[in-house]
């Protein structure tokens, strides 16, 4: 393959001239082929990911011929997201894995990219607006092993037509699969009507959606009668999705509502504990009230649905958390960067879309919440134990060989206002992951105390089985499970360093 064999006009990052040399990262080539990438229809590419075992990768492929090539062929290439798309001068995309390109009858091709479970639906996210990079890959990283399923995401770096785009993550998206959410599809009757699904409460901007028959409402109680939740049919998709399947899952997302909102909602059999997996709502609240996520809720929130001789309740999982952990500071909407709030409660801010009223009410009872704490215990004595020292951790991976640099180069965005993030105090990485590193501790600190975390009262949790724990040796040592290789280390002044196994 010509890593830059023809040049379209694909948004290219200010600086073109920067070489990469050698990274930790593993490296992606895309040839469009002359292609202009597009928003809407996939165009041919070709992709090779060159990850070295010992690493080291190299940008200079004549130069290091031998190297790991984990993935190489043709690719339907497109750009993936809304503001991410609108307001980002680095673009995301979404990849489709093929057989031979668009042009020579191409058809579906399913790989195992980076060690991640073997698929043909892929997306390459593209940090801008978080100047940290970190931010969704943060999230992921402590929420595998305590949601079902959680995407799994790798940094990389992209070089598009022989030009350095900066510092991408290769991630799954939040579909059917075996390496994913292993659900069966549904049929049109009996038990295989039931299941499976995956649905998101997002923007009606599709086609087919769903509307719920429940307005939101503010902490007041007042309701938003001009404004909806729309519930959007993900997998199968509203173009593939069967008349008796759509009316079968917005008929049970109406009776999971129903029941949410009735005088019984408590009650054990008639409320709404027969409709949800309790743990899964709270793995999903305490993920997005940790993070402060402020599209939490009411944006790319999926529910998905077995079938009923498996699991007859909705489950949830996680995606989009490129505007938490303090990031948001909108004008006159001033609640991201807040370390003292509920997030559930966002819809008294001036955002456009607001969340349905499920958290709300799940607050008020009692025995949710006696379980959201016991949860969050085990959290804190889990992955959740030293969030800024996983922070330190993944920063590291960005700047031991140079690449958030060299992404702050192809992109600068120090001291400018850029949408939804108006914090302007960080002039370098250092100060910016600093601020994040601040901003989970002081966030944390708030939830311990409204949660009522003892560690004192908990310490045989540390070894609980309903999630992954921090291990920690003898000599300090703690095992990462962020990247293959990785021990972080807490020196006595309370440095974060990293070692190679």
């Amino acid at each position: 393959m010509l890593e830059c064999l023809a040049i379209a006009q694909n948004f290219p990052p200010v600086a073109k001239d920067i070489r990469i040399g050698e990274t930790n990262l593993p490296i992606v080539f895309i040839n469009t082929l002359g292609h202009e990438i597009d928003r809407e229809q996939r165009v041919s590419a070709y992709m090779k990911i060159v990850d070295n075992p010992d690493g080291v990768n190299y940008d200079d492929t004549i130069a290091h011929p031998a190297q790991t090539i984990n993935y190489e062929g043709y690719i339907g290439i497109k750009y993936r997201g809304n503001s991410s798309f609108t307001y980002s001068a680095k673009k995301p995309y979404s990849i489709k894995l093929l057989t031979n390109s668009y042009e020579n009858n191409g058809e579906k091709r399913k790989a195992s990219l980076l060690g991640m479970g073997k698929d043909n639906d892929w997306c390459l996210l593209a940090p801008y607006n978080d100047r940290s990079l970190i931010r969704n890959t943060l999230t992921f990283s402590l929420a595998e092993g305590y949601l079902e399923y959680v995407p799994k995401t790798r940094f990389c770096e992209l070089i598009l037509d022989g030009i350095y785009y900066g510092v991408h993550s290769l991630t799954e998206r939040v579909r059917t699969g075996t390496g994913r959410l292993n659900i069966k599809s549904p049929g049109d009757e009996g038990d295989k009507l039931t299941g499976g699904y995956i649905v998101c409460i997002d923007r009606n901007d599709e086609p087919v959606t769903h509307a719920s028959k429940y307005h939101p409402t503010n902490s007041a109680g007042e309701v938003f009668t001009d404004k909806t939740i729309w519930m959007q049919y993900t997998d199968p998709s509203w173009e593939d999705i069967t008349e008796a399947q759509r009316t079968y899952i917005d008929n049970r997302f109406d009776a999971f509502e129903d029941a949410l909102a009735s005088d019984d909602f408590m009650d054990a059999d008639k409320g709404y504990r027969q409709h949800i997996d309790v743990t899964s709502f709270i793995d999903y609240e305490l993920t997005t009230e940790i993070a402060n996520n402020i599209d939490g809720y009411r944006l790319s929130t999926y529910l998905y649905k077995y079938r009923d001789s498996v699991d007859p309740r909705f489950k949830m999982t996680i995606w989009d958390f490129d505007l938490a952990w303090g990031l948001p500071d909108f004008e006159n909407i001033h609640t991201g960067y807040m370390t003292d709030i509920w997030t559930y409660k966002n819809n008294d801010a001036g955002l456009g879309t607001k969340m349905p009223f499920w958290f709300d009410r799940l607050m008020s009872d009692p025995s949710y919440v006696a379980q959201l704490k016991a949860r969050y215990a085990v959290y804190r004595q889990g992955k959740y134990a030293d969030v800024p020292a996983v922070v330190d951790s993944l920063a590291t991976l960005l700047t031991e060989y140079g690449a958030a640099d060299r992404d702050h180069q192809a992109w600068p965005r120090w001291g400018e206002v850029i949408y939804q993030n108006y914090y302007l105090d960080a002039t370098t990485y250092a100060e910016e992951v600093a601020y994040v590193r601040n901003f989970a501790a002081a966030r944390i600190a708030w939830l311990d105390e409204q949660l009522e975390y003892d560690p004192a009262s908990v310490a045989s949790l540390r070894h609980h089985d309903s999630g992954p724990q921090a291990i920690y040796s003898v000599d300090g040592v703690r095992r990462s499970k962020l990247h293959p290789g990785i021990n972080i280390v807490r020196s006595s002044d309370g440095v974060i360093r990293k070692i190679w196994r």
